[in-house]
């Protein structure tokens, strides 16, 4: 029996059987020696004596019975005191005073359980077990049992010892703990959170693990009473979940924004795999003990905390944009919002009309700042998790997934600084890039594709909200709200005919019931999407590649743009021009061929003909389809002179540029027949198409000097010879002479005044070449007909200079004259030709006129025989003033008649 055991042996005696781990004999001893082992004394010996080792299920039983106080279950039995049968008292004193029991005061362990023996026994037998023997997966064998010991011992478990367990030995097994649970325990509550959530979506593999890490860590955690506390309110102004506070939930919603800009699909993970406060794993223990207070609390939190992640992912990727919709649907459903399309897809495919959406609390630059500043303040609207909050959200989830999917990357926050800054001039760029972009990601049936890309564009400008909706001047209405509908329209007729769209987009504007566009901007389009295909061209041939597009654009809406209209004459004579020029080779500059576009840009296009005159030998015989082509020049408004005239202009005159341009090829088809020695085609353009002069308001500065240098023109070898003769001179010097005096008579009658002087002497000296050359004629006539009388001299050989008498010799000529003389109709006839072909201009010069007295011939030296030449020239000076006629060396003082 243990009643004759003195207590220093029970105490040695207990302390044997816990350090054997013999539990068993220790409740036995405990039940029979309850005065001497009492429960704190036990509590001592086992924190003492108990290897941390043995496990918890041989000693739990023993801790539950101390607990309740009822031990009389281990009465029963023998106990083998034969350890301390042998001692003296002196030793058992000795060795009782060596026992140093551990105190179960302790200070790290929480204040309120110093009057609990039971729970700081199991408390510091916690911290002992992790650190000794770092037998962690034990400790909650050991604290479950003890759960419903006290309300204060259960929340350090679930809170304190659970997440940590779990962090440490069931989640993370690859790594050892840098923390012991006493210094866990110690650790701030921000910094606790942080510790919990270290590894949770740190790696791709175990990104599926979020939400059991949320569930399993921190739901667990914020069961701790202690980490939380009373927040001081406005009495007069608050709502219920004001009146708490926790620095560790506040910093998990720092955390979840955090992963948004650093990694979105955790944030995105952790609203798919956790439903919210309520989503909680306490283990074994009871349901959660949090108020409805904190549950408000960490719920609304929770909402802010998630809105403001959709509003941090800055990834603008159609992977980002569905990860951002499903946070902020998340939310709504936890919030109890319904009618929420469930995919993102869906919801851009529907358009939804958000005109419910009451926009009074996003006004103006100010909202733009909430997207960067303060996300998670109670005072953000943005984050406030209230429907107008979360509709706006999603309206600009699907506006930046509208963006994106047309190839223009948007995040929500770029989305959402488009829609609150309302920058006319950036909501216009931005409008005409999406439809820019959109026309490279054409897929499927073309016009079906452009009826959703107008759809959706024109849904980001309103949000589906009618404009006679009334609404604050700086009301929210679209990422567009600030552009007008008629010049998204404008911009979408712009791509559906630069994409050959005609059929839609004649059937949208032209066609509808509905006339989203006036008759007069589509005309404007039209014109300038047709000019647009012209420049864009690389072939001048209209019927390929841009100016077959730029044709069939001008002729797509025949009822708005018909056939009369200026526009369409305009592009129609551009496209002919074009057209003409592509039978000719002309480069510009070297290697580049030709482009229509030159023709648009060049300050004077119909000099771009001399380069084709330049290029293409015999071009210059062609002069009608030069003229054409010019006149379609001026048609078309390229000229620097018809580009001043509108095209809708009612009071546009083009006739007189049409003139010029006529002149100008005239004169460029001269000189170029006169660069390629082709003498007779350029001497008959100035005699056939130089003969009127130009009215008085021209400058015609080109057929004058085309003619004087035709007037100046000198025979050589490789001068093309005529192809017949007619009834010019069978001398080719004669006739060439001849010419040059003809194509000078023009040159006079179509220069200006300050010129004459100087086409004059060059007349002059070319009639002396012409006396010079006649004179050299006769004189070898009259040699030959001199060596033909003499007898014998039939056999004698031509000069080799005289010309073959093909035609009337000048001597033959003279003959004649003299045998059968003019009649007077034929010399008046002769007069008045003369006359008006080559002396208009001499009446202007009545100084150079009278400056030389002129002389009269006597009797003696009249000739005896006069040429047909002087009789015309005679007879045609005698209708001008008298003093001009020595211009041409004409005899006016010669005898009126003759006896």
């Amino acid at each position: 029996m243990t009643s004759s055991l003195s207590p220093g042996k029970v105490l040695l005696l207990a302390a044997h059987y816990a350090t054997h781990a013999d539990i068993e004999s220790l409740a036995r001893l405990s039940s029979q020696q309850t005065k001497v082992l009492h429960k704190e004394l036990l509590l001592r010996i086992l924190l003492t004596y108990l290897p941390e080792i043995v496990k918890p299920s041989i000693y739990v039983g023993f801790l539950l019975s101390l607990a309740r106080d009822s031990l009389e279950e281990y009465s029963d039995g023998v106990l083998d005191t034969a350890p301390v049968e042998g001692l003296s008292e002196d030793e058992v004193s000795k060795r009782a005073r060596k026992l140093h029991l551990q105190q179960l005061t302790c200070t790290d362990a929480p204040s309120h359980f110093h009057n609990d023996p039971i729970s700081t026994f199991l408390i510091q037998r916690s911290y002992r077990m992790d650190s000794e023997t770092g037998l962690l997966s034990q400790v909650l064998s050991l604290l479950t049992p003890f759960s419903s010991h006290s309300p204060e011992l259960r929340s350090w478990i679930t809170s304190t010892v659970v997440p940590y367990v779990r962090r440490n030995v069931e989640y993370y097994t690859d790594e050892n703990p840098p923390y012991s649970l006493l210094e866990f325990q110690k650790l701030s509550d921000p910094a606790a959170v942080l510790y919990l959530l270290s590894r949770t979506g740190s790696r791709e593999g175990e990104k599926g693990l979020i939400g059991r890490d949320i569930r399993g860590l921190i739901g667990p955690w914020l069961q701790g009473h202690i980490h939380w506390r009373s927040k001081p309110t406005d009495d007069d102004n608050h709502n219920v979940s004001d009146a708490v506070f926790s620095a560790g939930w506040e910093q998990f919603l720092e955390w979840l924004t955090d992963q948004a800009v650093t990694s979105w699909t955790v944030a995105v993970a952790v609203t798919e795999q956790w439903g919210g406060p309520k989503d909680l794993d306490l283990g074994e223990t009871t349901g959660s003990e949090l108020t409805e207070s904190q549950f408000q609390y960490l719920l609304q939190g929770y909402a802010r905390a998630a809105l403001a992640s959709a509003y941090l992912i800055s990834e603008s990727t159609v992977e980002a944009l569905p990860g951002a919709y499903q946070i902020t649907t998340h939310i709504m459903s936890l919030l109890g919002h319904d009618n929420i399309s469930p995919t993102l897809d869906m919801a851009v495919s529907r358009l939804p009309n958000m005109s419910d959406f009451d926009a009074s609390s996003f006004l103006g630059m100010k909202t733009a700042t909430y997207m960067r500043n303060d996300l998670l303040r109670e005072t953000n609207p943005l984050t406030s998790p209230t429907e107008a909050a979360m509709v706006l959200l999603l309206a600009l989830i699907m506006s930046a997934s509208i963006c994106t999917g047309f190839g223009v990357p948007y995040s929500v926050r770029k989305a959402g600084d488009l829609a609150f800054i309302q920058d006319q001039r950036e909501q216009k760029g931005e409008i005409a890039k999406l439809i820019r972009s959109a026309s490279t990601r054409i897929q499927g049936d073309e016009d079906q594709y452009w009826s959703q890309v107008r759809d959706k564009i024109l849904w980001l400008n309103t949000w589906g909200i009618s404009r006679d909706q009334p609404a604050s001047s700086e009301a929210i209405r679209g990422i567009a709200g600030t552009v007008s509908t008629e010049f998204i329209e404008t911009e979408i007729l712009k791509a559906l005919l630069s994409n050959s769209r005609y059929a839609l987009a004649k059937n949208i504007y032209e066609d509808g019931h509905s006339k989203p566009l006036a008759a007069e901007i589509i005309q404007d389009t039209v014109y300038q999407a047709a000019l647009r295909a012209f420049d864009n061209a690389s072939n001048p041939n209209r019927s390929r590649g841009g100016l077959k597009k730029c044709d069939e654009i001008i002729h797509s809406f025949p009822a708005t743009l018909d056939k009369t209209h200026p526009a369409t004459k305009r592009v129609e004579a551009l496209l002919r021009c074009t057209h003409a020029l592509s039978d000719y080779r002309l480069t510009l500059k070297q290697g580049e061929p030709f482009k229509p576009v030159v023709l648009r840009v060049h300050s004077d296009p119909i000099s771009i003909i001399d380069k084709v005159l330049e290029q293409n030998p015999k071009a210059y015989t062609r002069l009608p389809e030069f003229l054409e082509m010019a006149a379609n020049m001026v048609r078309a408004g390229i000229t620097q002179q018809a580009r001043s005239i509108k095209f809708d202009s009612e009071t546009g005159d083009n006739s007189k540029e049409l003139h010029r341009a006529e002149k100008l090829i005239i004169a460029s088809c001269i000189e170029a027949a006169l660069r390629e020695d082709d003498f007779e085609t350029a001497y008959s353009y100035v005699v056939s198409r130089l003969e009127t002069p130009s009215s008085d308001g021209d400058q015609d500065e080109w057929s004058w000097k085309a003619a004087l240098k035709a007037g100046q023109y000198i025979r050589t070898e490789r001068t093309l010879l005529p192809t017949h003769l007619g009834i010019a001179s069978g001398n080719p010097e004669i006739r060439h002479l001849e010419q040059r005096i003809e194509c000078l008579a023009t040159a006079l009658r179509v220069a200006p005044t300050s010129q004459l002087q100087e086409i004059l002497k060059t007349f002059r000296r070319c009639e002396e070449q012409l006396d010079s050359a006649i004179n050299e004629e006769a004189a070898a006539e009259a040699s030959w007909a001199g060596v033909g009388e003499v007898p014998g001299a039939f056999e004698s050989q031509a000069p080799q200079n005289l010309q073959p008498a093909r035609n009337m010799t000048a001597t033959a000529a003279s003959r004649q004259a003299e045998e059968a003389p003019m009649s007077l109709f034929d010399l008046s006839r002769a007069t008045a030709s003369m006359a008006s072909r080559n002396f208009t201009k001499l009446s202007n010069l009545p100084s150079l006129a009278t400056s030389r007295a002129p002389a009269s011939p006597s009797p003696s030296e009249e000739a005896p025989r006069v040429r047909k030449r002087d009789q015309l020239r005679e007879a045609a000076t005698g209708t001008l003033v008298s003093g001009v006629g020595w211009l041409i060396g004409a005899n006016v003082n010669r005898e009126a008649t003759e006896t």
